[in-house]
């Protein structure tokens, strides 16, 4: 599993625009209740140039995404990264084009409020708890009106719009780091219009509370055009999936070679012949560090055999008769080797786990069928049948499942010669991505992560491709389904599978 996602604690919205009269403005007014949150500029709507601004506020907590951290749930700094994704609100009011927004760390705390108004600003704080224009909280105004943000480059995030119309995904991995190790205070984050789109103003007195116009913001390179406007889901949403959250992806993959072991080869560069195996220490089904392994090395050496491993060491790929592994995670430790068939080599080889002491301590023995590489004189255009042998008709939602897909090329007619074998070697899929959708609506739950970011990523072992999911990602009282796209490296392209599995996700009260 390589996704997990956090949902705001706290969002409001703050305008300093003119009530429907044009007399007065919304400066005191709060949103912190309402399900939709608003970033607009309009220039001149009042009087010639005016100025009429909306920002909305956004507050993560910290508390689970650093227990899920300590748990290992999620990957230390630098294995992971975390995403700002906020949903378009569609509306049917014009929606700006050709723009960008802009989201910068609240320098200082607020308050998310209880107002609902979005249309005439009716909801004020007037001495109650909440964030307006004017103040954080109460009794607390902002050093300059419209919030108190850090705006240095390093800590400003952007993202360009083009119809008006897409969702908010901001790769804000940096600032939420800072976050979690309390670098930074945690105030959230504000999600406006860039300095040159928020409408033009200059003036000395810009800014300055409590001054005639201390509700407008010093814009002298402002926009001479309107940005109205944008709305996105809040927290207070009924749609699950549109909820704004902060999600944490990363390639959380195994890519064990056990059942899928070549020779080395001269058709391939010296990378593209290692072989990376795996060492699984469970104990009483849980998986457990190797106590004299500790912060050390762990060392791999291979031998061949009939049914176990017969005479000495075999030769690697760089002389040496050992290699030196490593601690993938808790109880989990890897090698990459390669070797050169032999004639002298019998069917099977065997890979022993050992110590380094001078009289080594062998930890594990496992077996492998290796298989030697073959040109080609045609394309390859496989096809493929799938199935995911452990799918349950229903999950709780609070469950995280493990699911084992089976997938054999299209066509496969075994030659018998002896004695037929009941299990069918599984193919493996080096490059395969899952996604889900509701099957009710077909609404996208979670999409495939094939881009830049490989987070819905299949790993494989000697069974073959499995992934884990939480099913906490998806909204409980409904039917899903898997699909599945294998990476075609031909081509350097994708091609989604034409099987689905379906399943319920249920919220069990007791």
């Amino acid at each position: 599993m390589g996704i997990k996602r956090y949902t705001a604690a706290a969002d409001t919205t703050i305008v300093n625009a003119y009530k429907p009269s044009l007399t007065t403005r919304g400066t005191g007014s709060n949103a912190g209740a309402a399900d939709v949150m608003e970033v607009f500029s309009v220039y001149g709507r009042q009087a010639s140039g005016s100025q009429e601004l909306s920002r909305a506020l956004l507050k993560f907590s910290m508390d689970q995404i650093t227990a899920d951290r300590a748990a290992g749930t999620i990957p230390a700094s630098g294995s992971v990264s975390f995403y700002l994704r906020v949903s378009n609100a569609p509306h049917s009011k014009p929606v700006p084009e050709s723009f960008t927004l802009v989201a910068q760390p609240v320098t200082r705390s607020w308050q998310e409020g209880v107002g609902l108004d979005l249309e005439g600003y009716e909801d004020e704080v007037k001495g109650n708890s909440g964030a307006n224009w004017i103040s954080a909280s109460k009794g607390a105004p902002w050093t300059l009106v419209g919030g108190d943000y850090d705006t240095a480059d390093y800590a400003t995030y952007k993202q360009t719009f083009n119809t008006g119309l897409e969702d908010v995904e901001m790769d804000i991995t940096t600032l939420v780091e800072e976050w979690v190790d309390s670098s930074r205070d945690n105030n959230g984050l504000g999600l406006h219009l860039s300095a040159s789109q928020e409408a033009y103003f200059s003036g000395s007195t810009a800014g300055t509370v409590g001054l005639a116009t201390g509700s407008i913001l010093a814009r002298p390179d402002g926009a001479t055009t309107s940005y109205y406007t944008k709305r996105l889901f809040a927290r207070g949403t009924q749609y699950f999936f549109k909820k704004p959250v902060i999600e944490a992806r990363w390639e959380g993959v195994v890519k064990d070679n056990r059942g899928d072991f070549h020779y080395s080869s001269s058709l391939l560069t010296a990378a593209e012949n290692l072989n990376t195996l795996y060492l699984y220490n469970y104990v009483r089904g849980t998986l457990r560090d190797i106590p004299s392994v500790g912060a050390g090395s762990i060392y791999l050496s291979l031998y061949s055999g009939s049914t176990a491993p017969t005479g000495s060491k075999i030769e690697l790929h760089d002389g040496a008769f050992n290699v030196t592994g490593g601690r993938a995670s808790t109880g989990i430790y890897s090698a990459s080797v390669c070797t050169t068939a032999s004639s002298t080599m019998l069917k099977t080889l065997f890979d022993v786990w050992h110590d380094d002491a001078a009289s080594p301590v062998e930890f594990t023995t496992g077996s492998i069928n290796p298989k030697k590489f073959a040109s080609s004189q045609e394309a390859a255009a496989p096809r493929y049948v799938l199935n995911i042998t452990n799918l349950e008709q229903s999950y709780r939602s609070d469950e995280a499942a493990r699911f084992r897909l089976f997938v054999r090329e299209k066509g496969w007619s075994p030659t018998i010669y002896n004695k037929a074998n009941s299990r069918i070697d599984a193919s493996i899929i080096p490059s395969a991505s899952y996604r889900v959708y509701r099957v009710m609506d077909g609404l996208e739950a979670i999409p495939y992560g094939t881009g830049s970011d490989l987070h819905t990523l299949l790993s494989y072992d000697v069974s073959g491709n499995y992934f884990d999911f939480d099913m906490d990602l998806l909204e409980p009282g409904y039917a899903y389904a898997f699909k599945f796209a294998f990476r075609d490296s031909e081509i350097d392209s994708w091609s989604e599978q034409s099987y689905t599995f379906k399943f319920r996700v249920e919220d069990y009260e007791y």
